[in-house]
């Protein structure tokens, strides 16, 4: 197996490299650990996805642990993306919990392998990947104040907050789901079946529309995560989905699995069943049906 790690990522630290050789010491396995070095970055990536090892551990931002179970596939190694970056959605979805080293435990002690289904956000010509939940629209603008409030720093999420403020309600999308007709939002939420509530394994996308009428129903689905109980807000409905296409008279600001980005006027979405498997512990919901 192979470990990599970005000591440079918010989350992890200049000791991360020597911590991980002594928590995989302990195990009876054959394991190096690489440090991702800026550059020479993208090469360390391949080259360890070039390995083919039984189990590829990626300790770095949310972005980067994307990225890499983009590129592994369905019929790469096992991806186990710890939780390095700030947000962390997908190593907490499979490992509950946001400390990297227990993630890693636990990989080890309980994992195995999980096929993970996740969707693909085009925006021209570039594709991204996602694995827990992408925010389109101006509520997206809440997630950096949100996580800033999370960890302590006020005077940023107070920043944060009054551009997201000024930004909301400046204008609405239009969003078709499986080529049904459009309909407009004021943010389309798209969500995994890894961590949706209302849907079955594998069989597509939680779309949720969100329509907050005022300032304080805006504030209101801010207030509350991608996780949490906003689905039974009377201001958003959802419904399944395979295929998205969504347009707005400007750039549209999204947060895809915890990263923050523009996109283009115009985006397209969809589901994929079997985007890349995880060395993960069992769900008590999966365990429970064998």
């Amino acid at each position: 197996m192979i470990m990599l790690v970005n000591p440079l990522s918010g989350g992890v630290g200049s000791r991360a490299v020597a911590e991980a050789e002594a928590i995989l010491s302990q195990y009876a396995c054959d394991a190096s650990v690489v440090s991702l070095e800026g550059d020479q970055f993208d090469q360390q990536i391949q080259d360890a996805l070039d390995a083919r090892p039984d189990v590829l551990f990626v300790l770095a931002g949310d972005g980067t642990a994307g990225t890499i179970a983009s590129r592994a596939g369905p019929d790469g190694p096992l991806v186990a993306p710890l939780p390095g970056g700030t947000m962390n959605m997908l190593p907490r979805a499979l490992y509950g919990t946001a400390d990297w080293k227990l993630a890693l435990q636990k990989a080890l002690e309980e994992g195995a392998p999980q096929c993970v289904a996740g969707g693909e956000v085009t925006d021209g010509e570039v594709k991204q990947a996602f694995y827990c939940a992408a925010i389109m629209g101006s509520p997206a603008l809440w997630a950096p104040a949100r996580e800033a409030m999370r960890t302590g720093k006020l005077k940023l999420a107070w920043l944060y907050a009054r551009r997201a403020f000024k930004r909301a309600f400046s204008g609405r999308l239009r969003f078709s789901l499986d080529q049904r007709p459009e309909r407009r939002a004021e943010a389309l939420v798209l969500i995994s079946p890894m961590i949706s509530r209302a849907m079955e394994e594998n069989t597509g996308l939680e779309a949720a529309a969100m329509n907050p009428s005022d300032a304080m129903e805006a504030f209101r689905l801010a207030a509350h995560a991608v996780m949490d109980d906003w689905r039974q807000d009377p201001a958003v409905t959802t419904r399944a989905t395979r295929n998205v296409t969504i347009r707005a008279r400007s750039r549209i600001p999204a947060v895809i699995d915890g990263e923050p980005v523009l996109l283009r006027h115009e985006a397209k979405v969809r589901f994929i069943p079997k985007a890349f498997q995880a060395l993960a512990p069992v769900p008590p919901a999966a365990e429970d049906a064998v």
